[in-house]
């Protein structure tokens, strides 16, 4: 990954509060090969999903939280499952029957295939108890896919390959 990415993403992690409730994943490529990293922390709004990747194309990306915390790169991230989607609505931010829970908006990637990214979302939580909590049984995990989410066709907003995966586990405890 390239050192001003990781520098990057390390000011965007020190910058960020500490809160008791933290989770992050490394982002990986079909290939198996780290790409970058993501940071989840809850706040009063939701959780706010922070991270960089490198090695994509450029432009729109859609990125989704998946349904099981698996990230078999040999399986091209098929072993996520489908978006996060306890309330079994449809998906998209802009379908009147949505969205999923898992939904977030596009992210960009320059056209040294770089992104980072800043999202807040109230559709999950790292709250046991809360709607839309993401330590079930299963896991869950983050995918970046190969082309923009069009936020609204059901079920994957036309997103395109799955290209960047990531696990998320509780942040270690201090």
């Amino acid at each position: 990954m390239h050192t001003l990415l990781k520098i990057s993403l390390a000011s965007m992690l020190l910058a960020t509060p500490t809160l008791a409730q933290e989770a992050g994943g490394t982002l990986i490529n079909v290939d198996g090969v780290e790409a970058g990293m993501i940071m989840l922390t809850q706040t009063e709004g939701g959780v706010r999903l922070t991270g960089g990747a490198s090695g994509i194309t450029e432009g729109e990306h859609g990125i989704h939280f998946h349904e099981t915390g698996n990230c078999d790169a040999a399986a091209k991230f098929e072993s996520a499952g489908g978006h996060f989607n306890p309330a079994d609505h449809q998906h998209g931010l802009e379908n009147p029957e949505g969205p999923h829970a898992g939904d977030l908006p596009n992210i960009t990637a320059t056209a040294e295939g770089l992104t980072e990214f800043d999202l807040t979302t109230s559709t999950v939580s790292l709250v046991e108890g809360e709607d839309g909590y993401v330590y079930d049984e299963d896991g869950t995990a983050v995918i970046i896919h190969a082309a923009a989410d069009d936020q609204v066709t059901d079920p994957s907003g036309n997103s395109g390959d799955r290209v960047l995966c990531a696990v998320i586990e509780p942040a270690p405890a201090p």
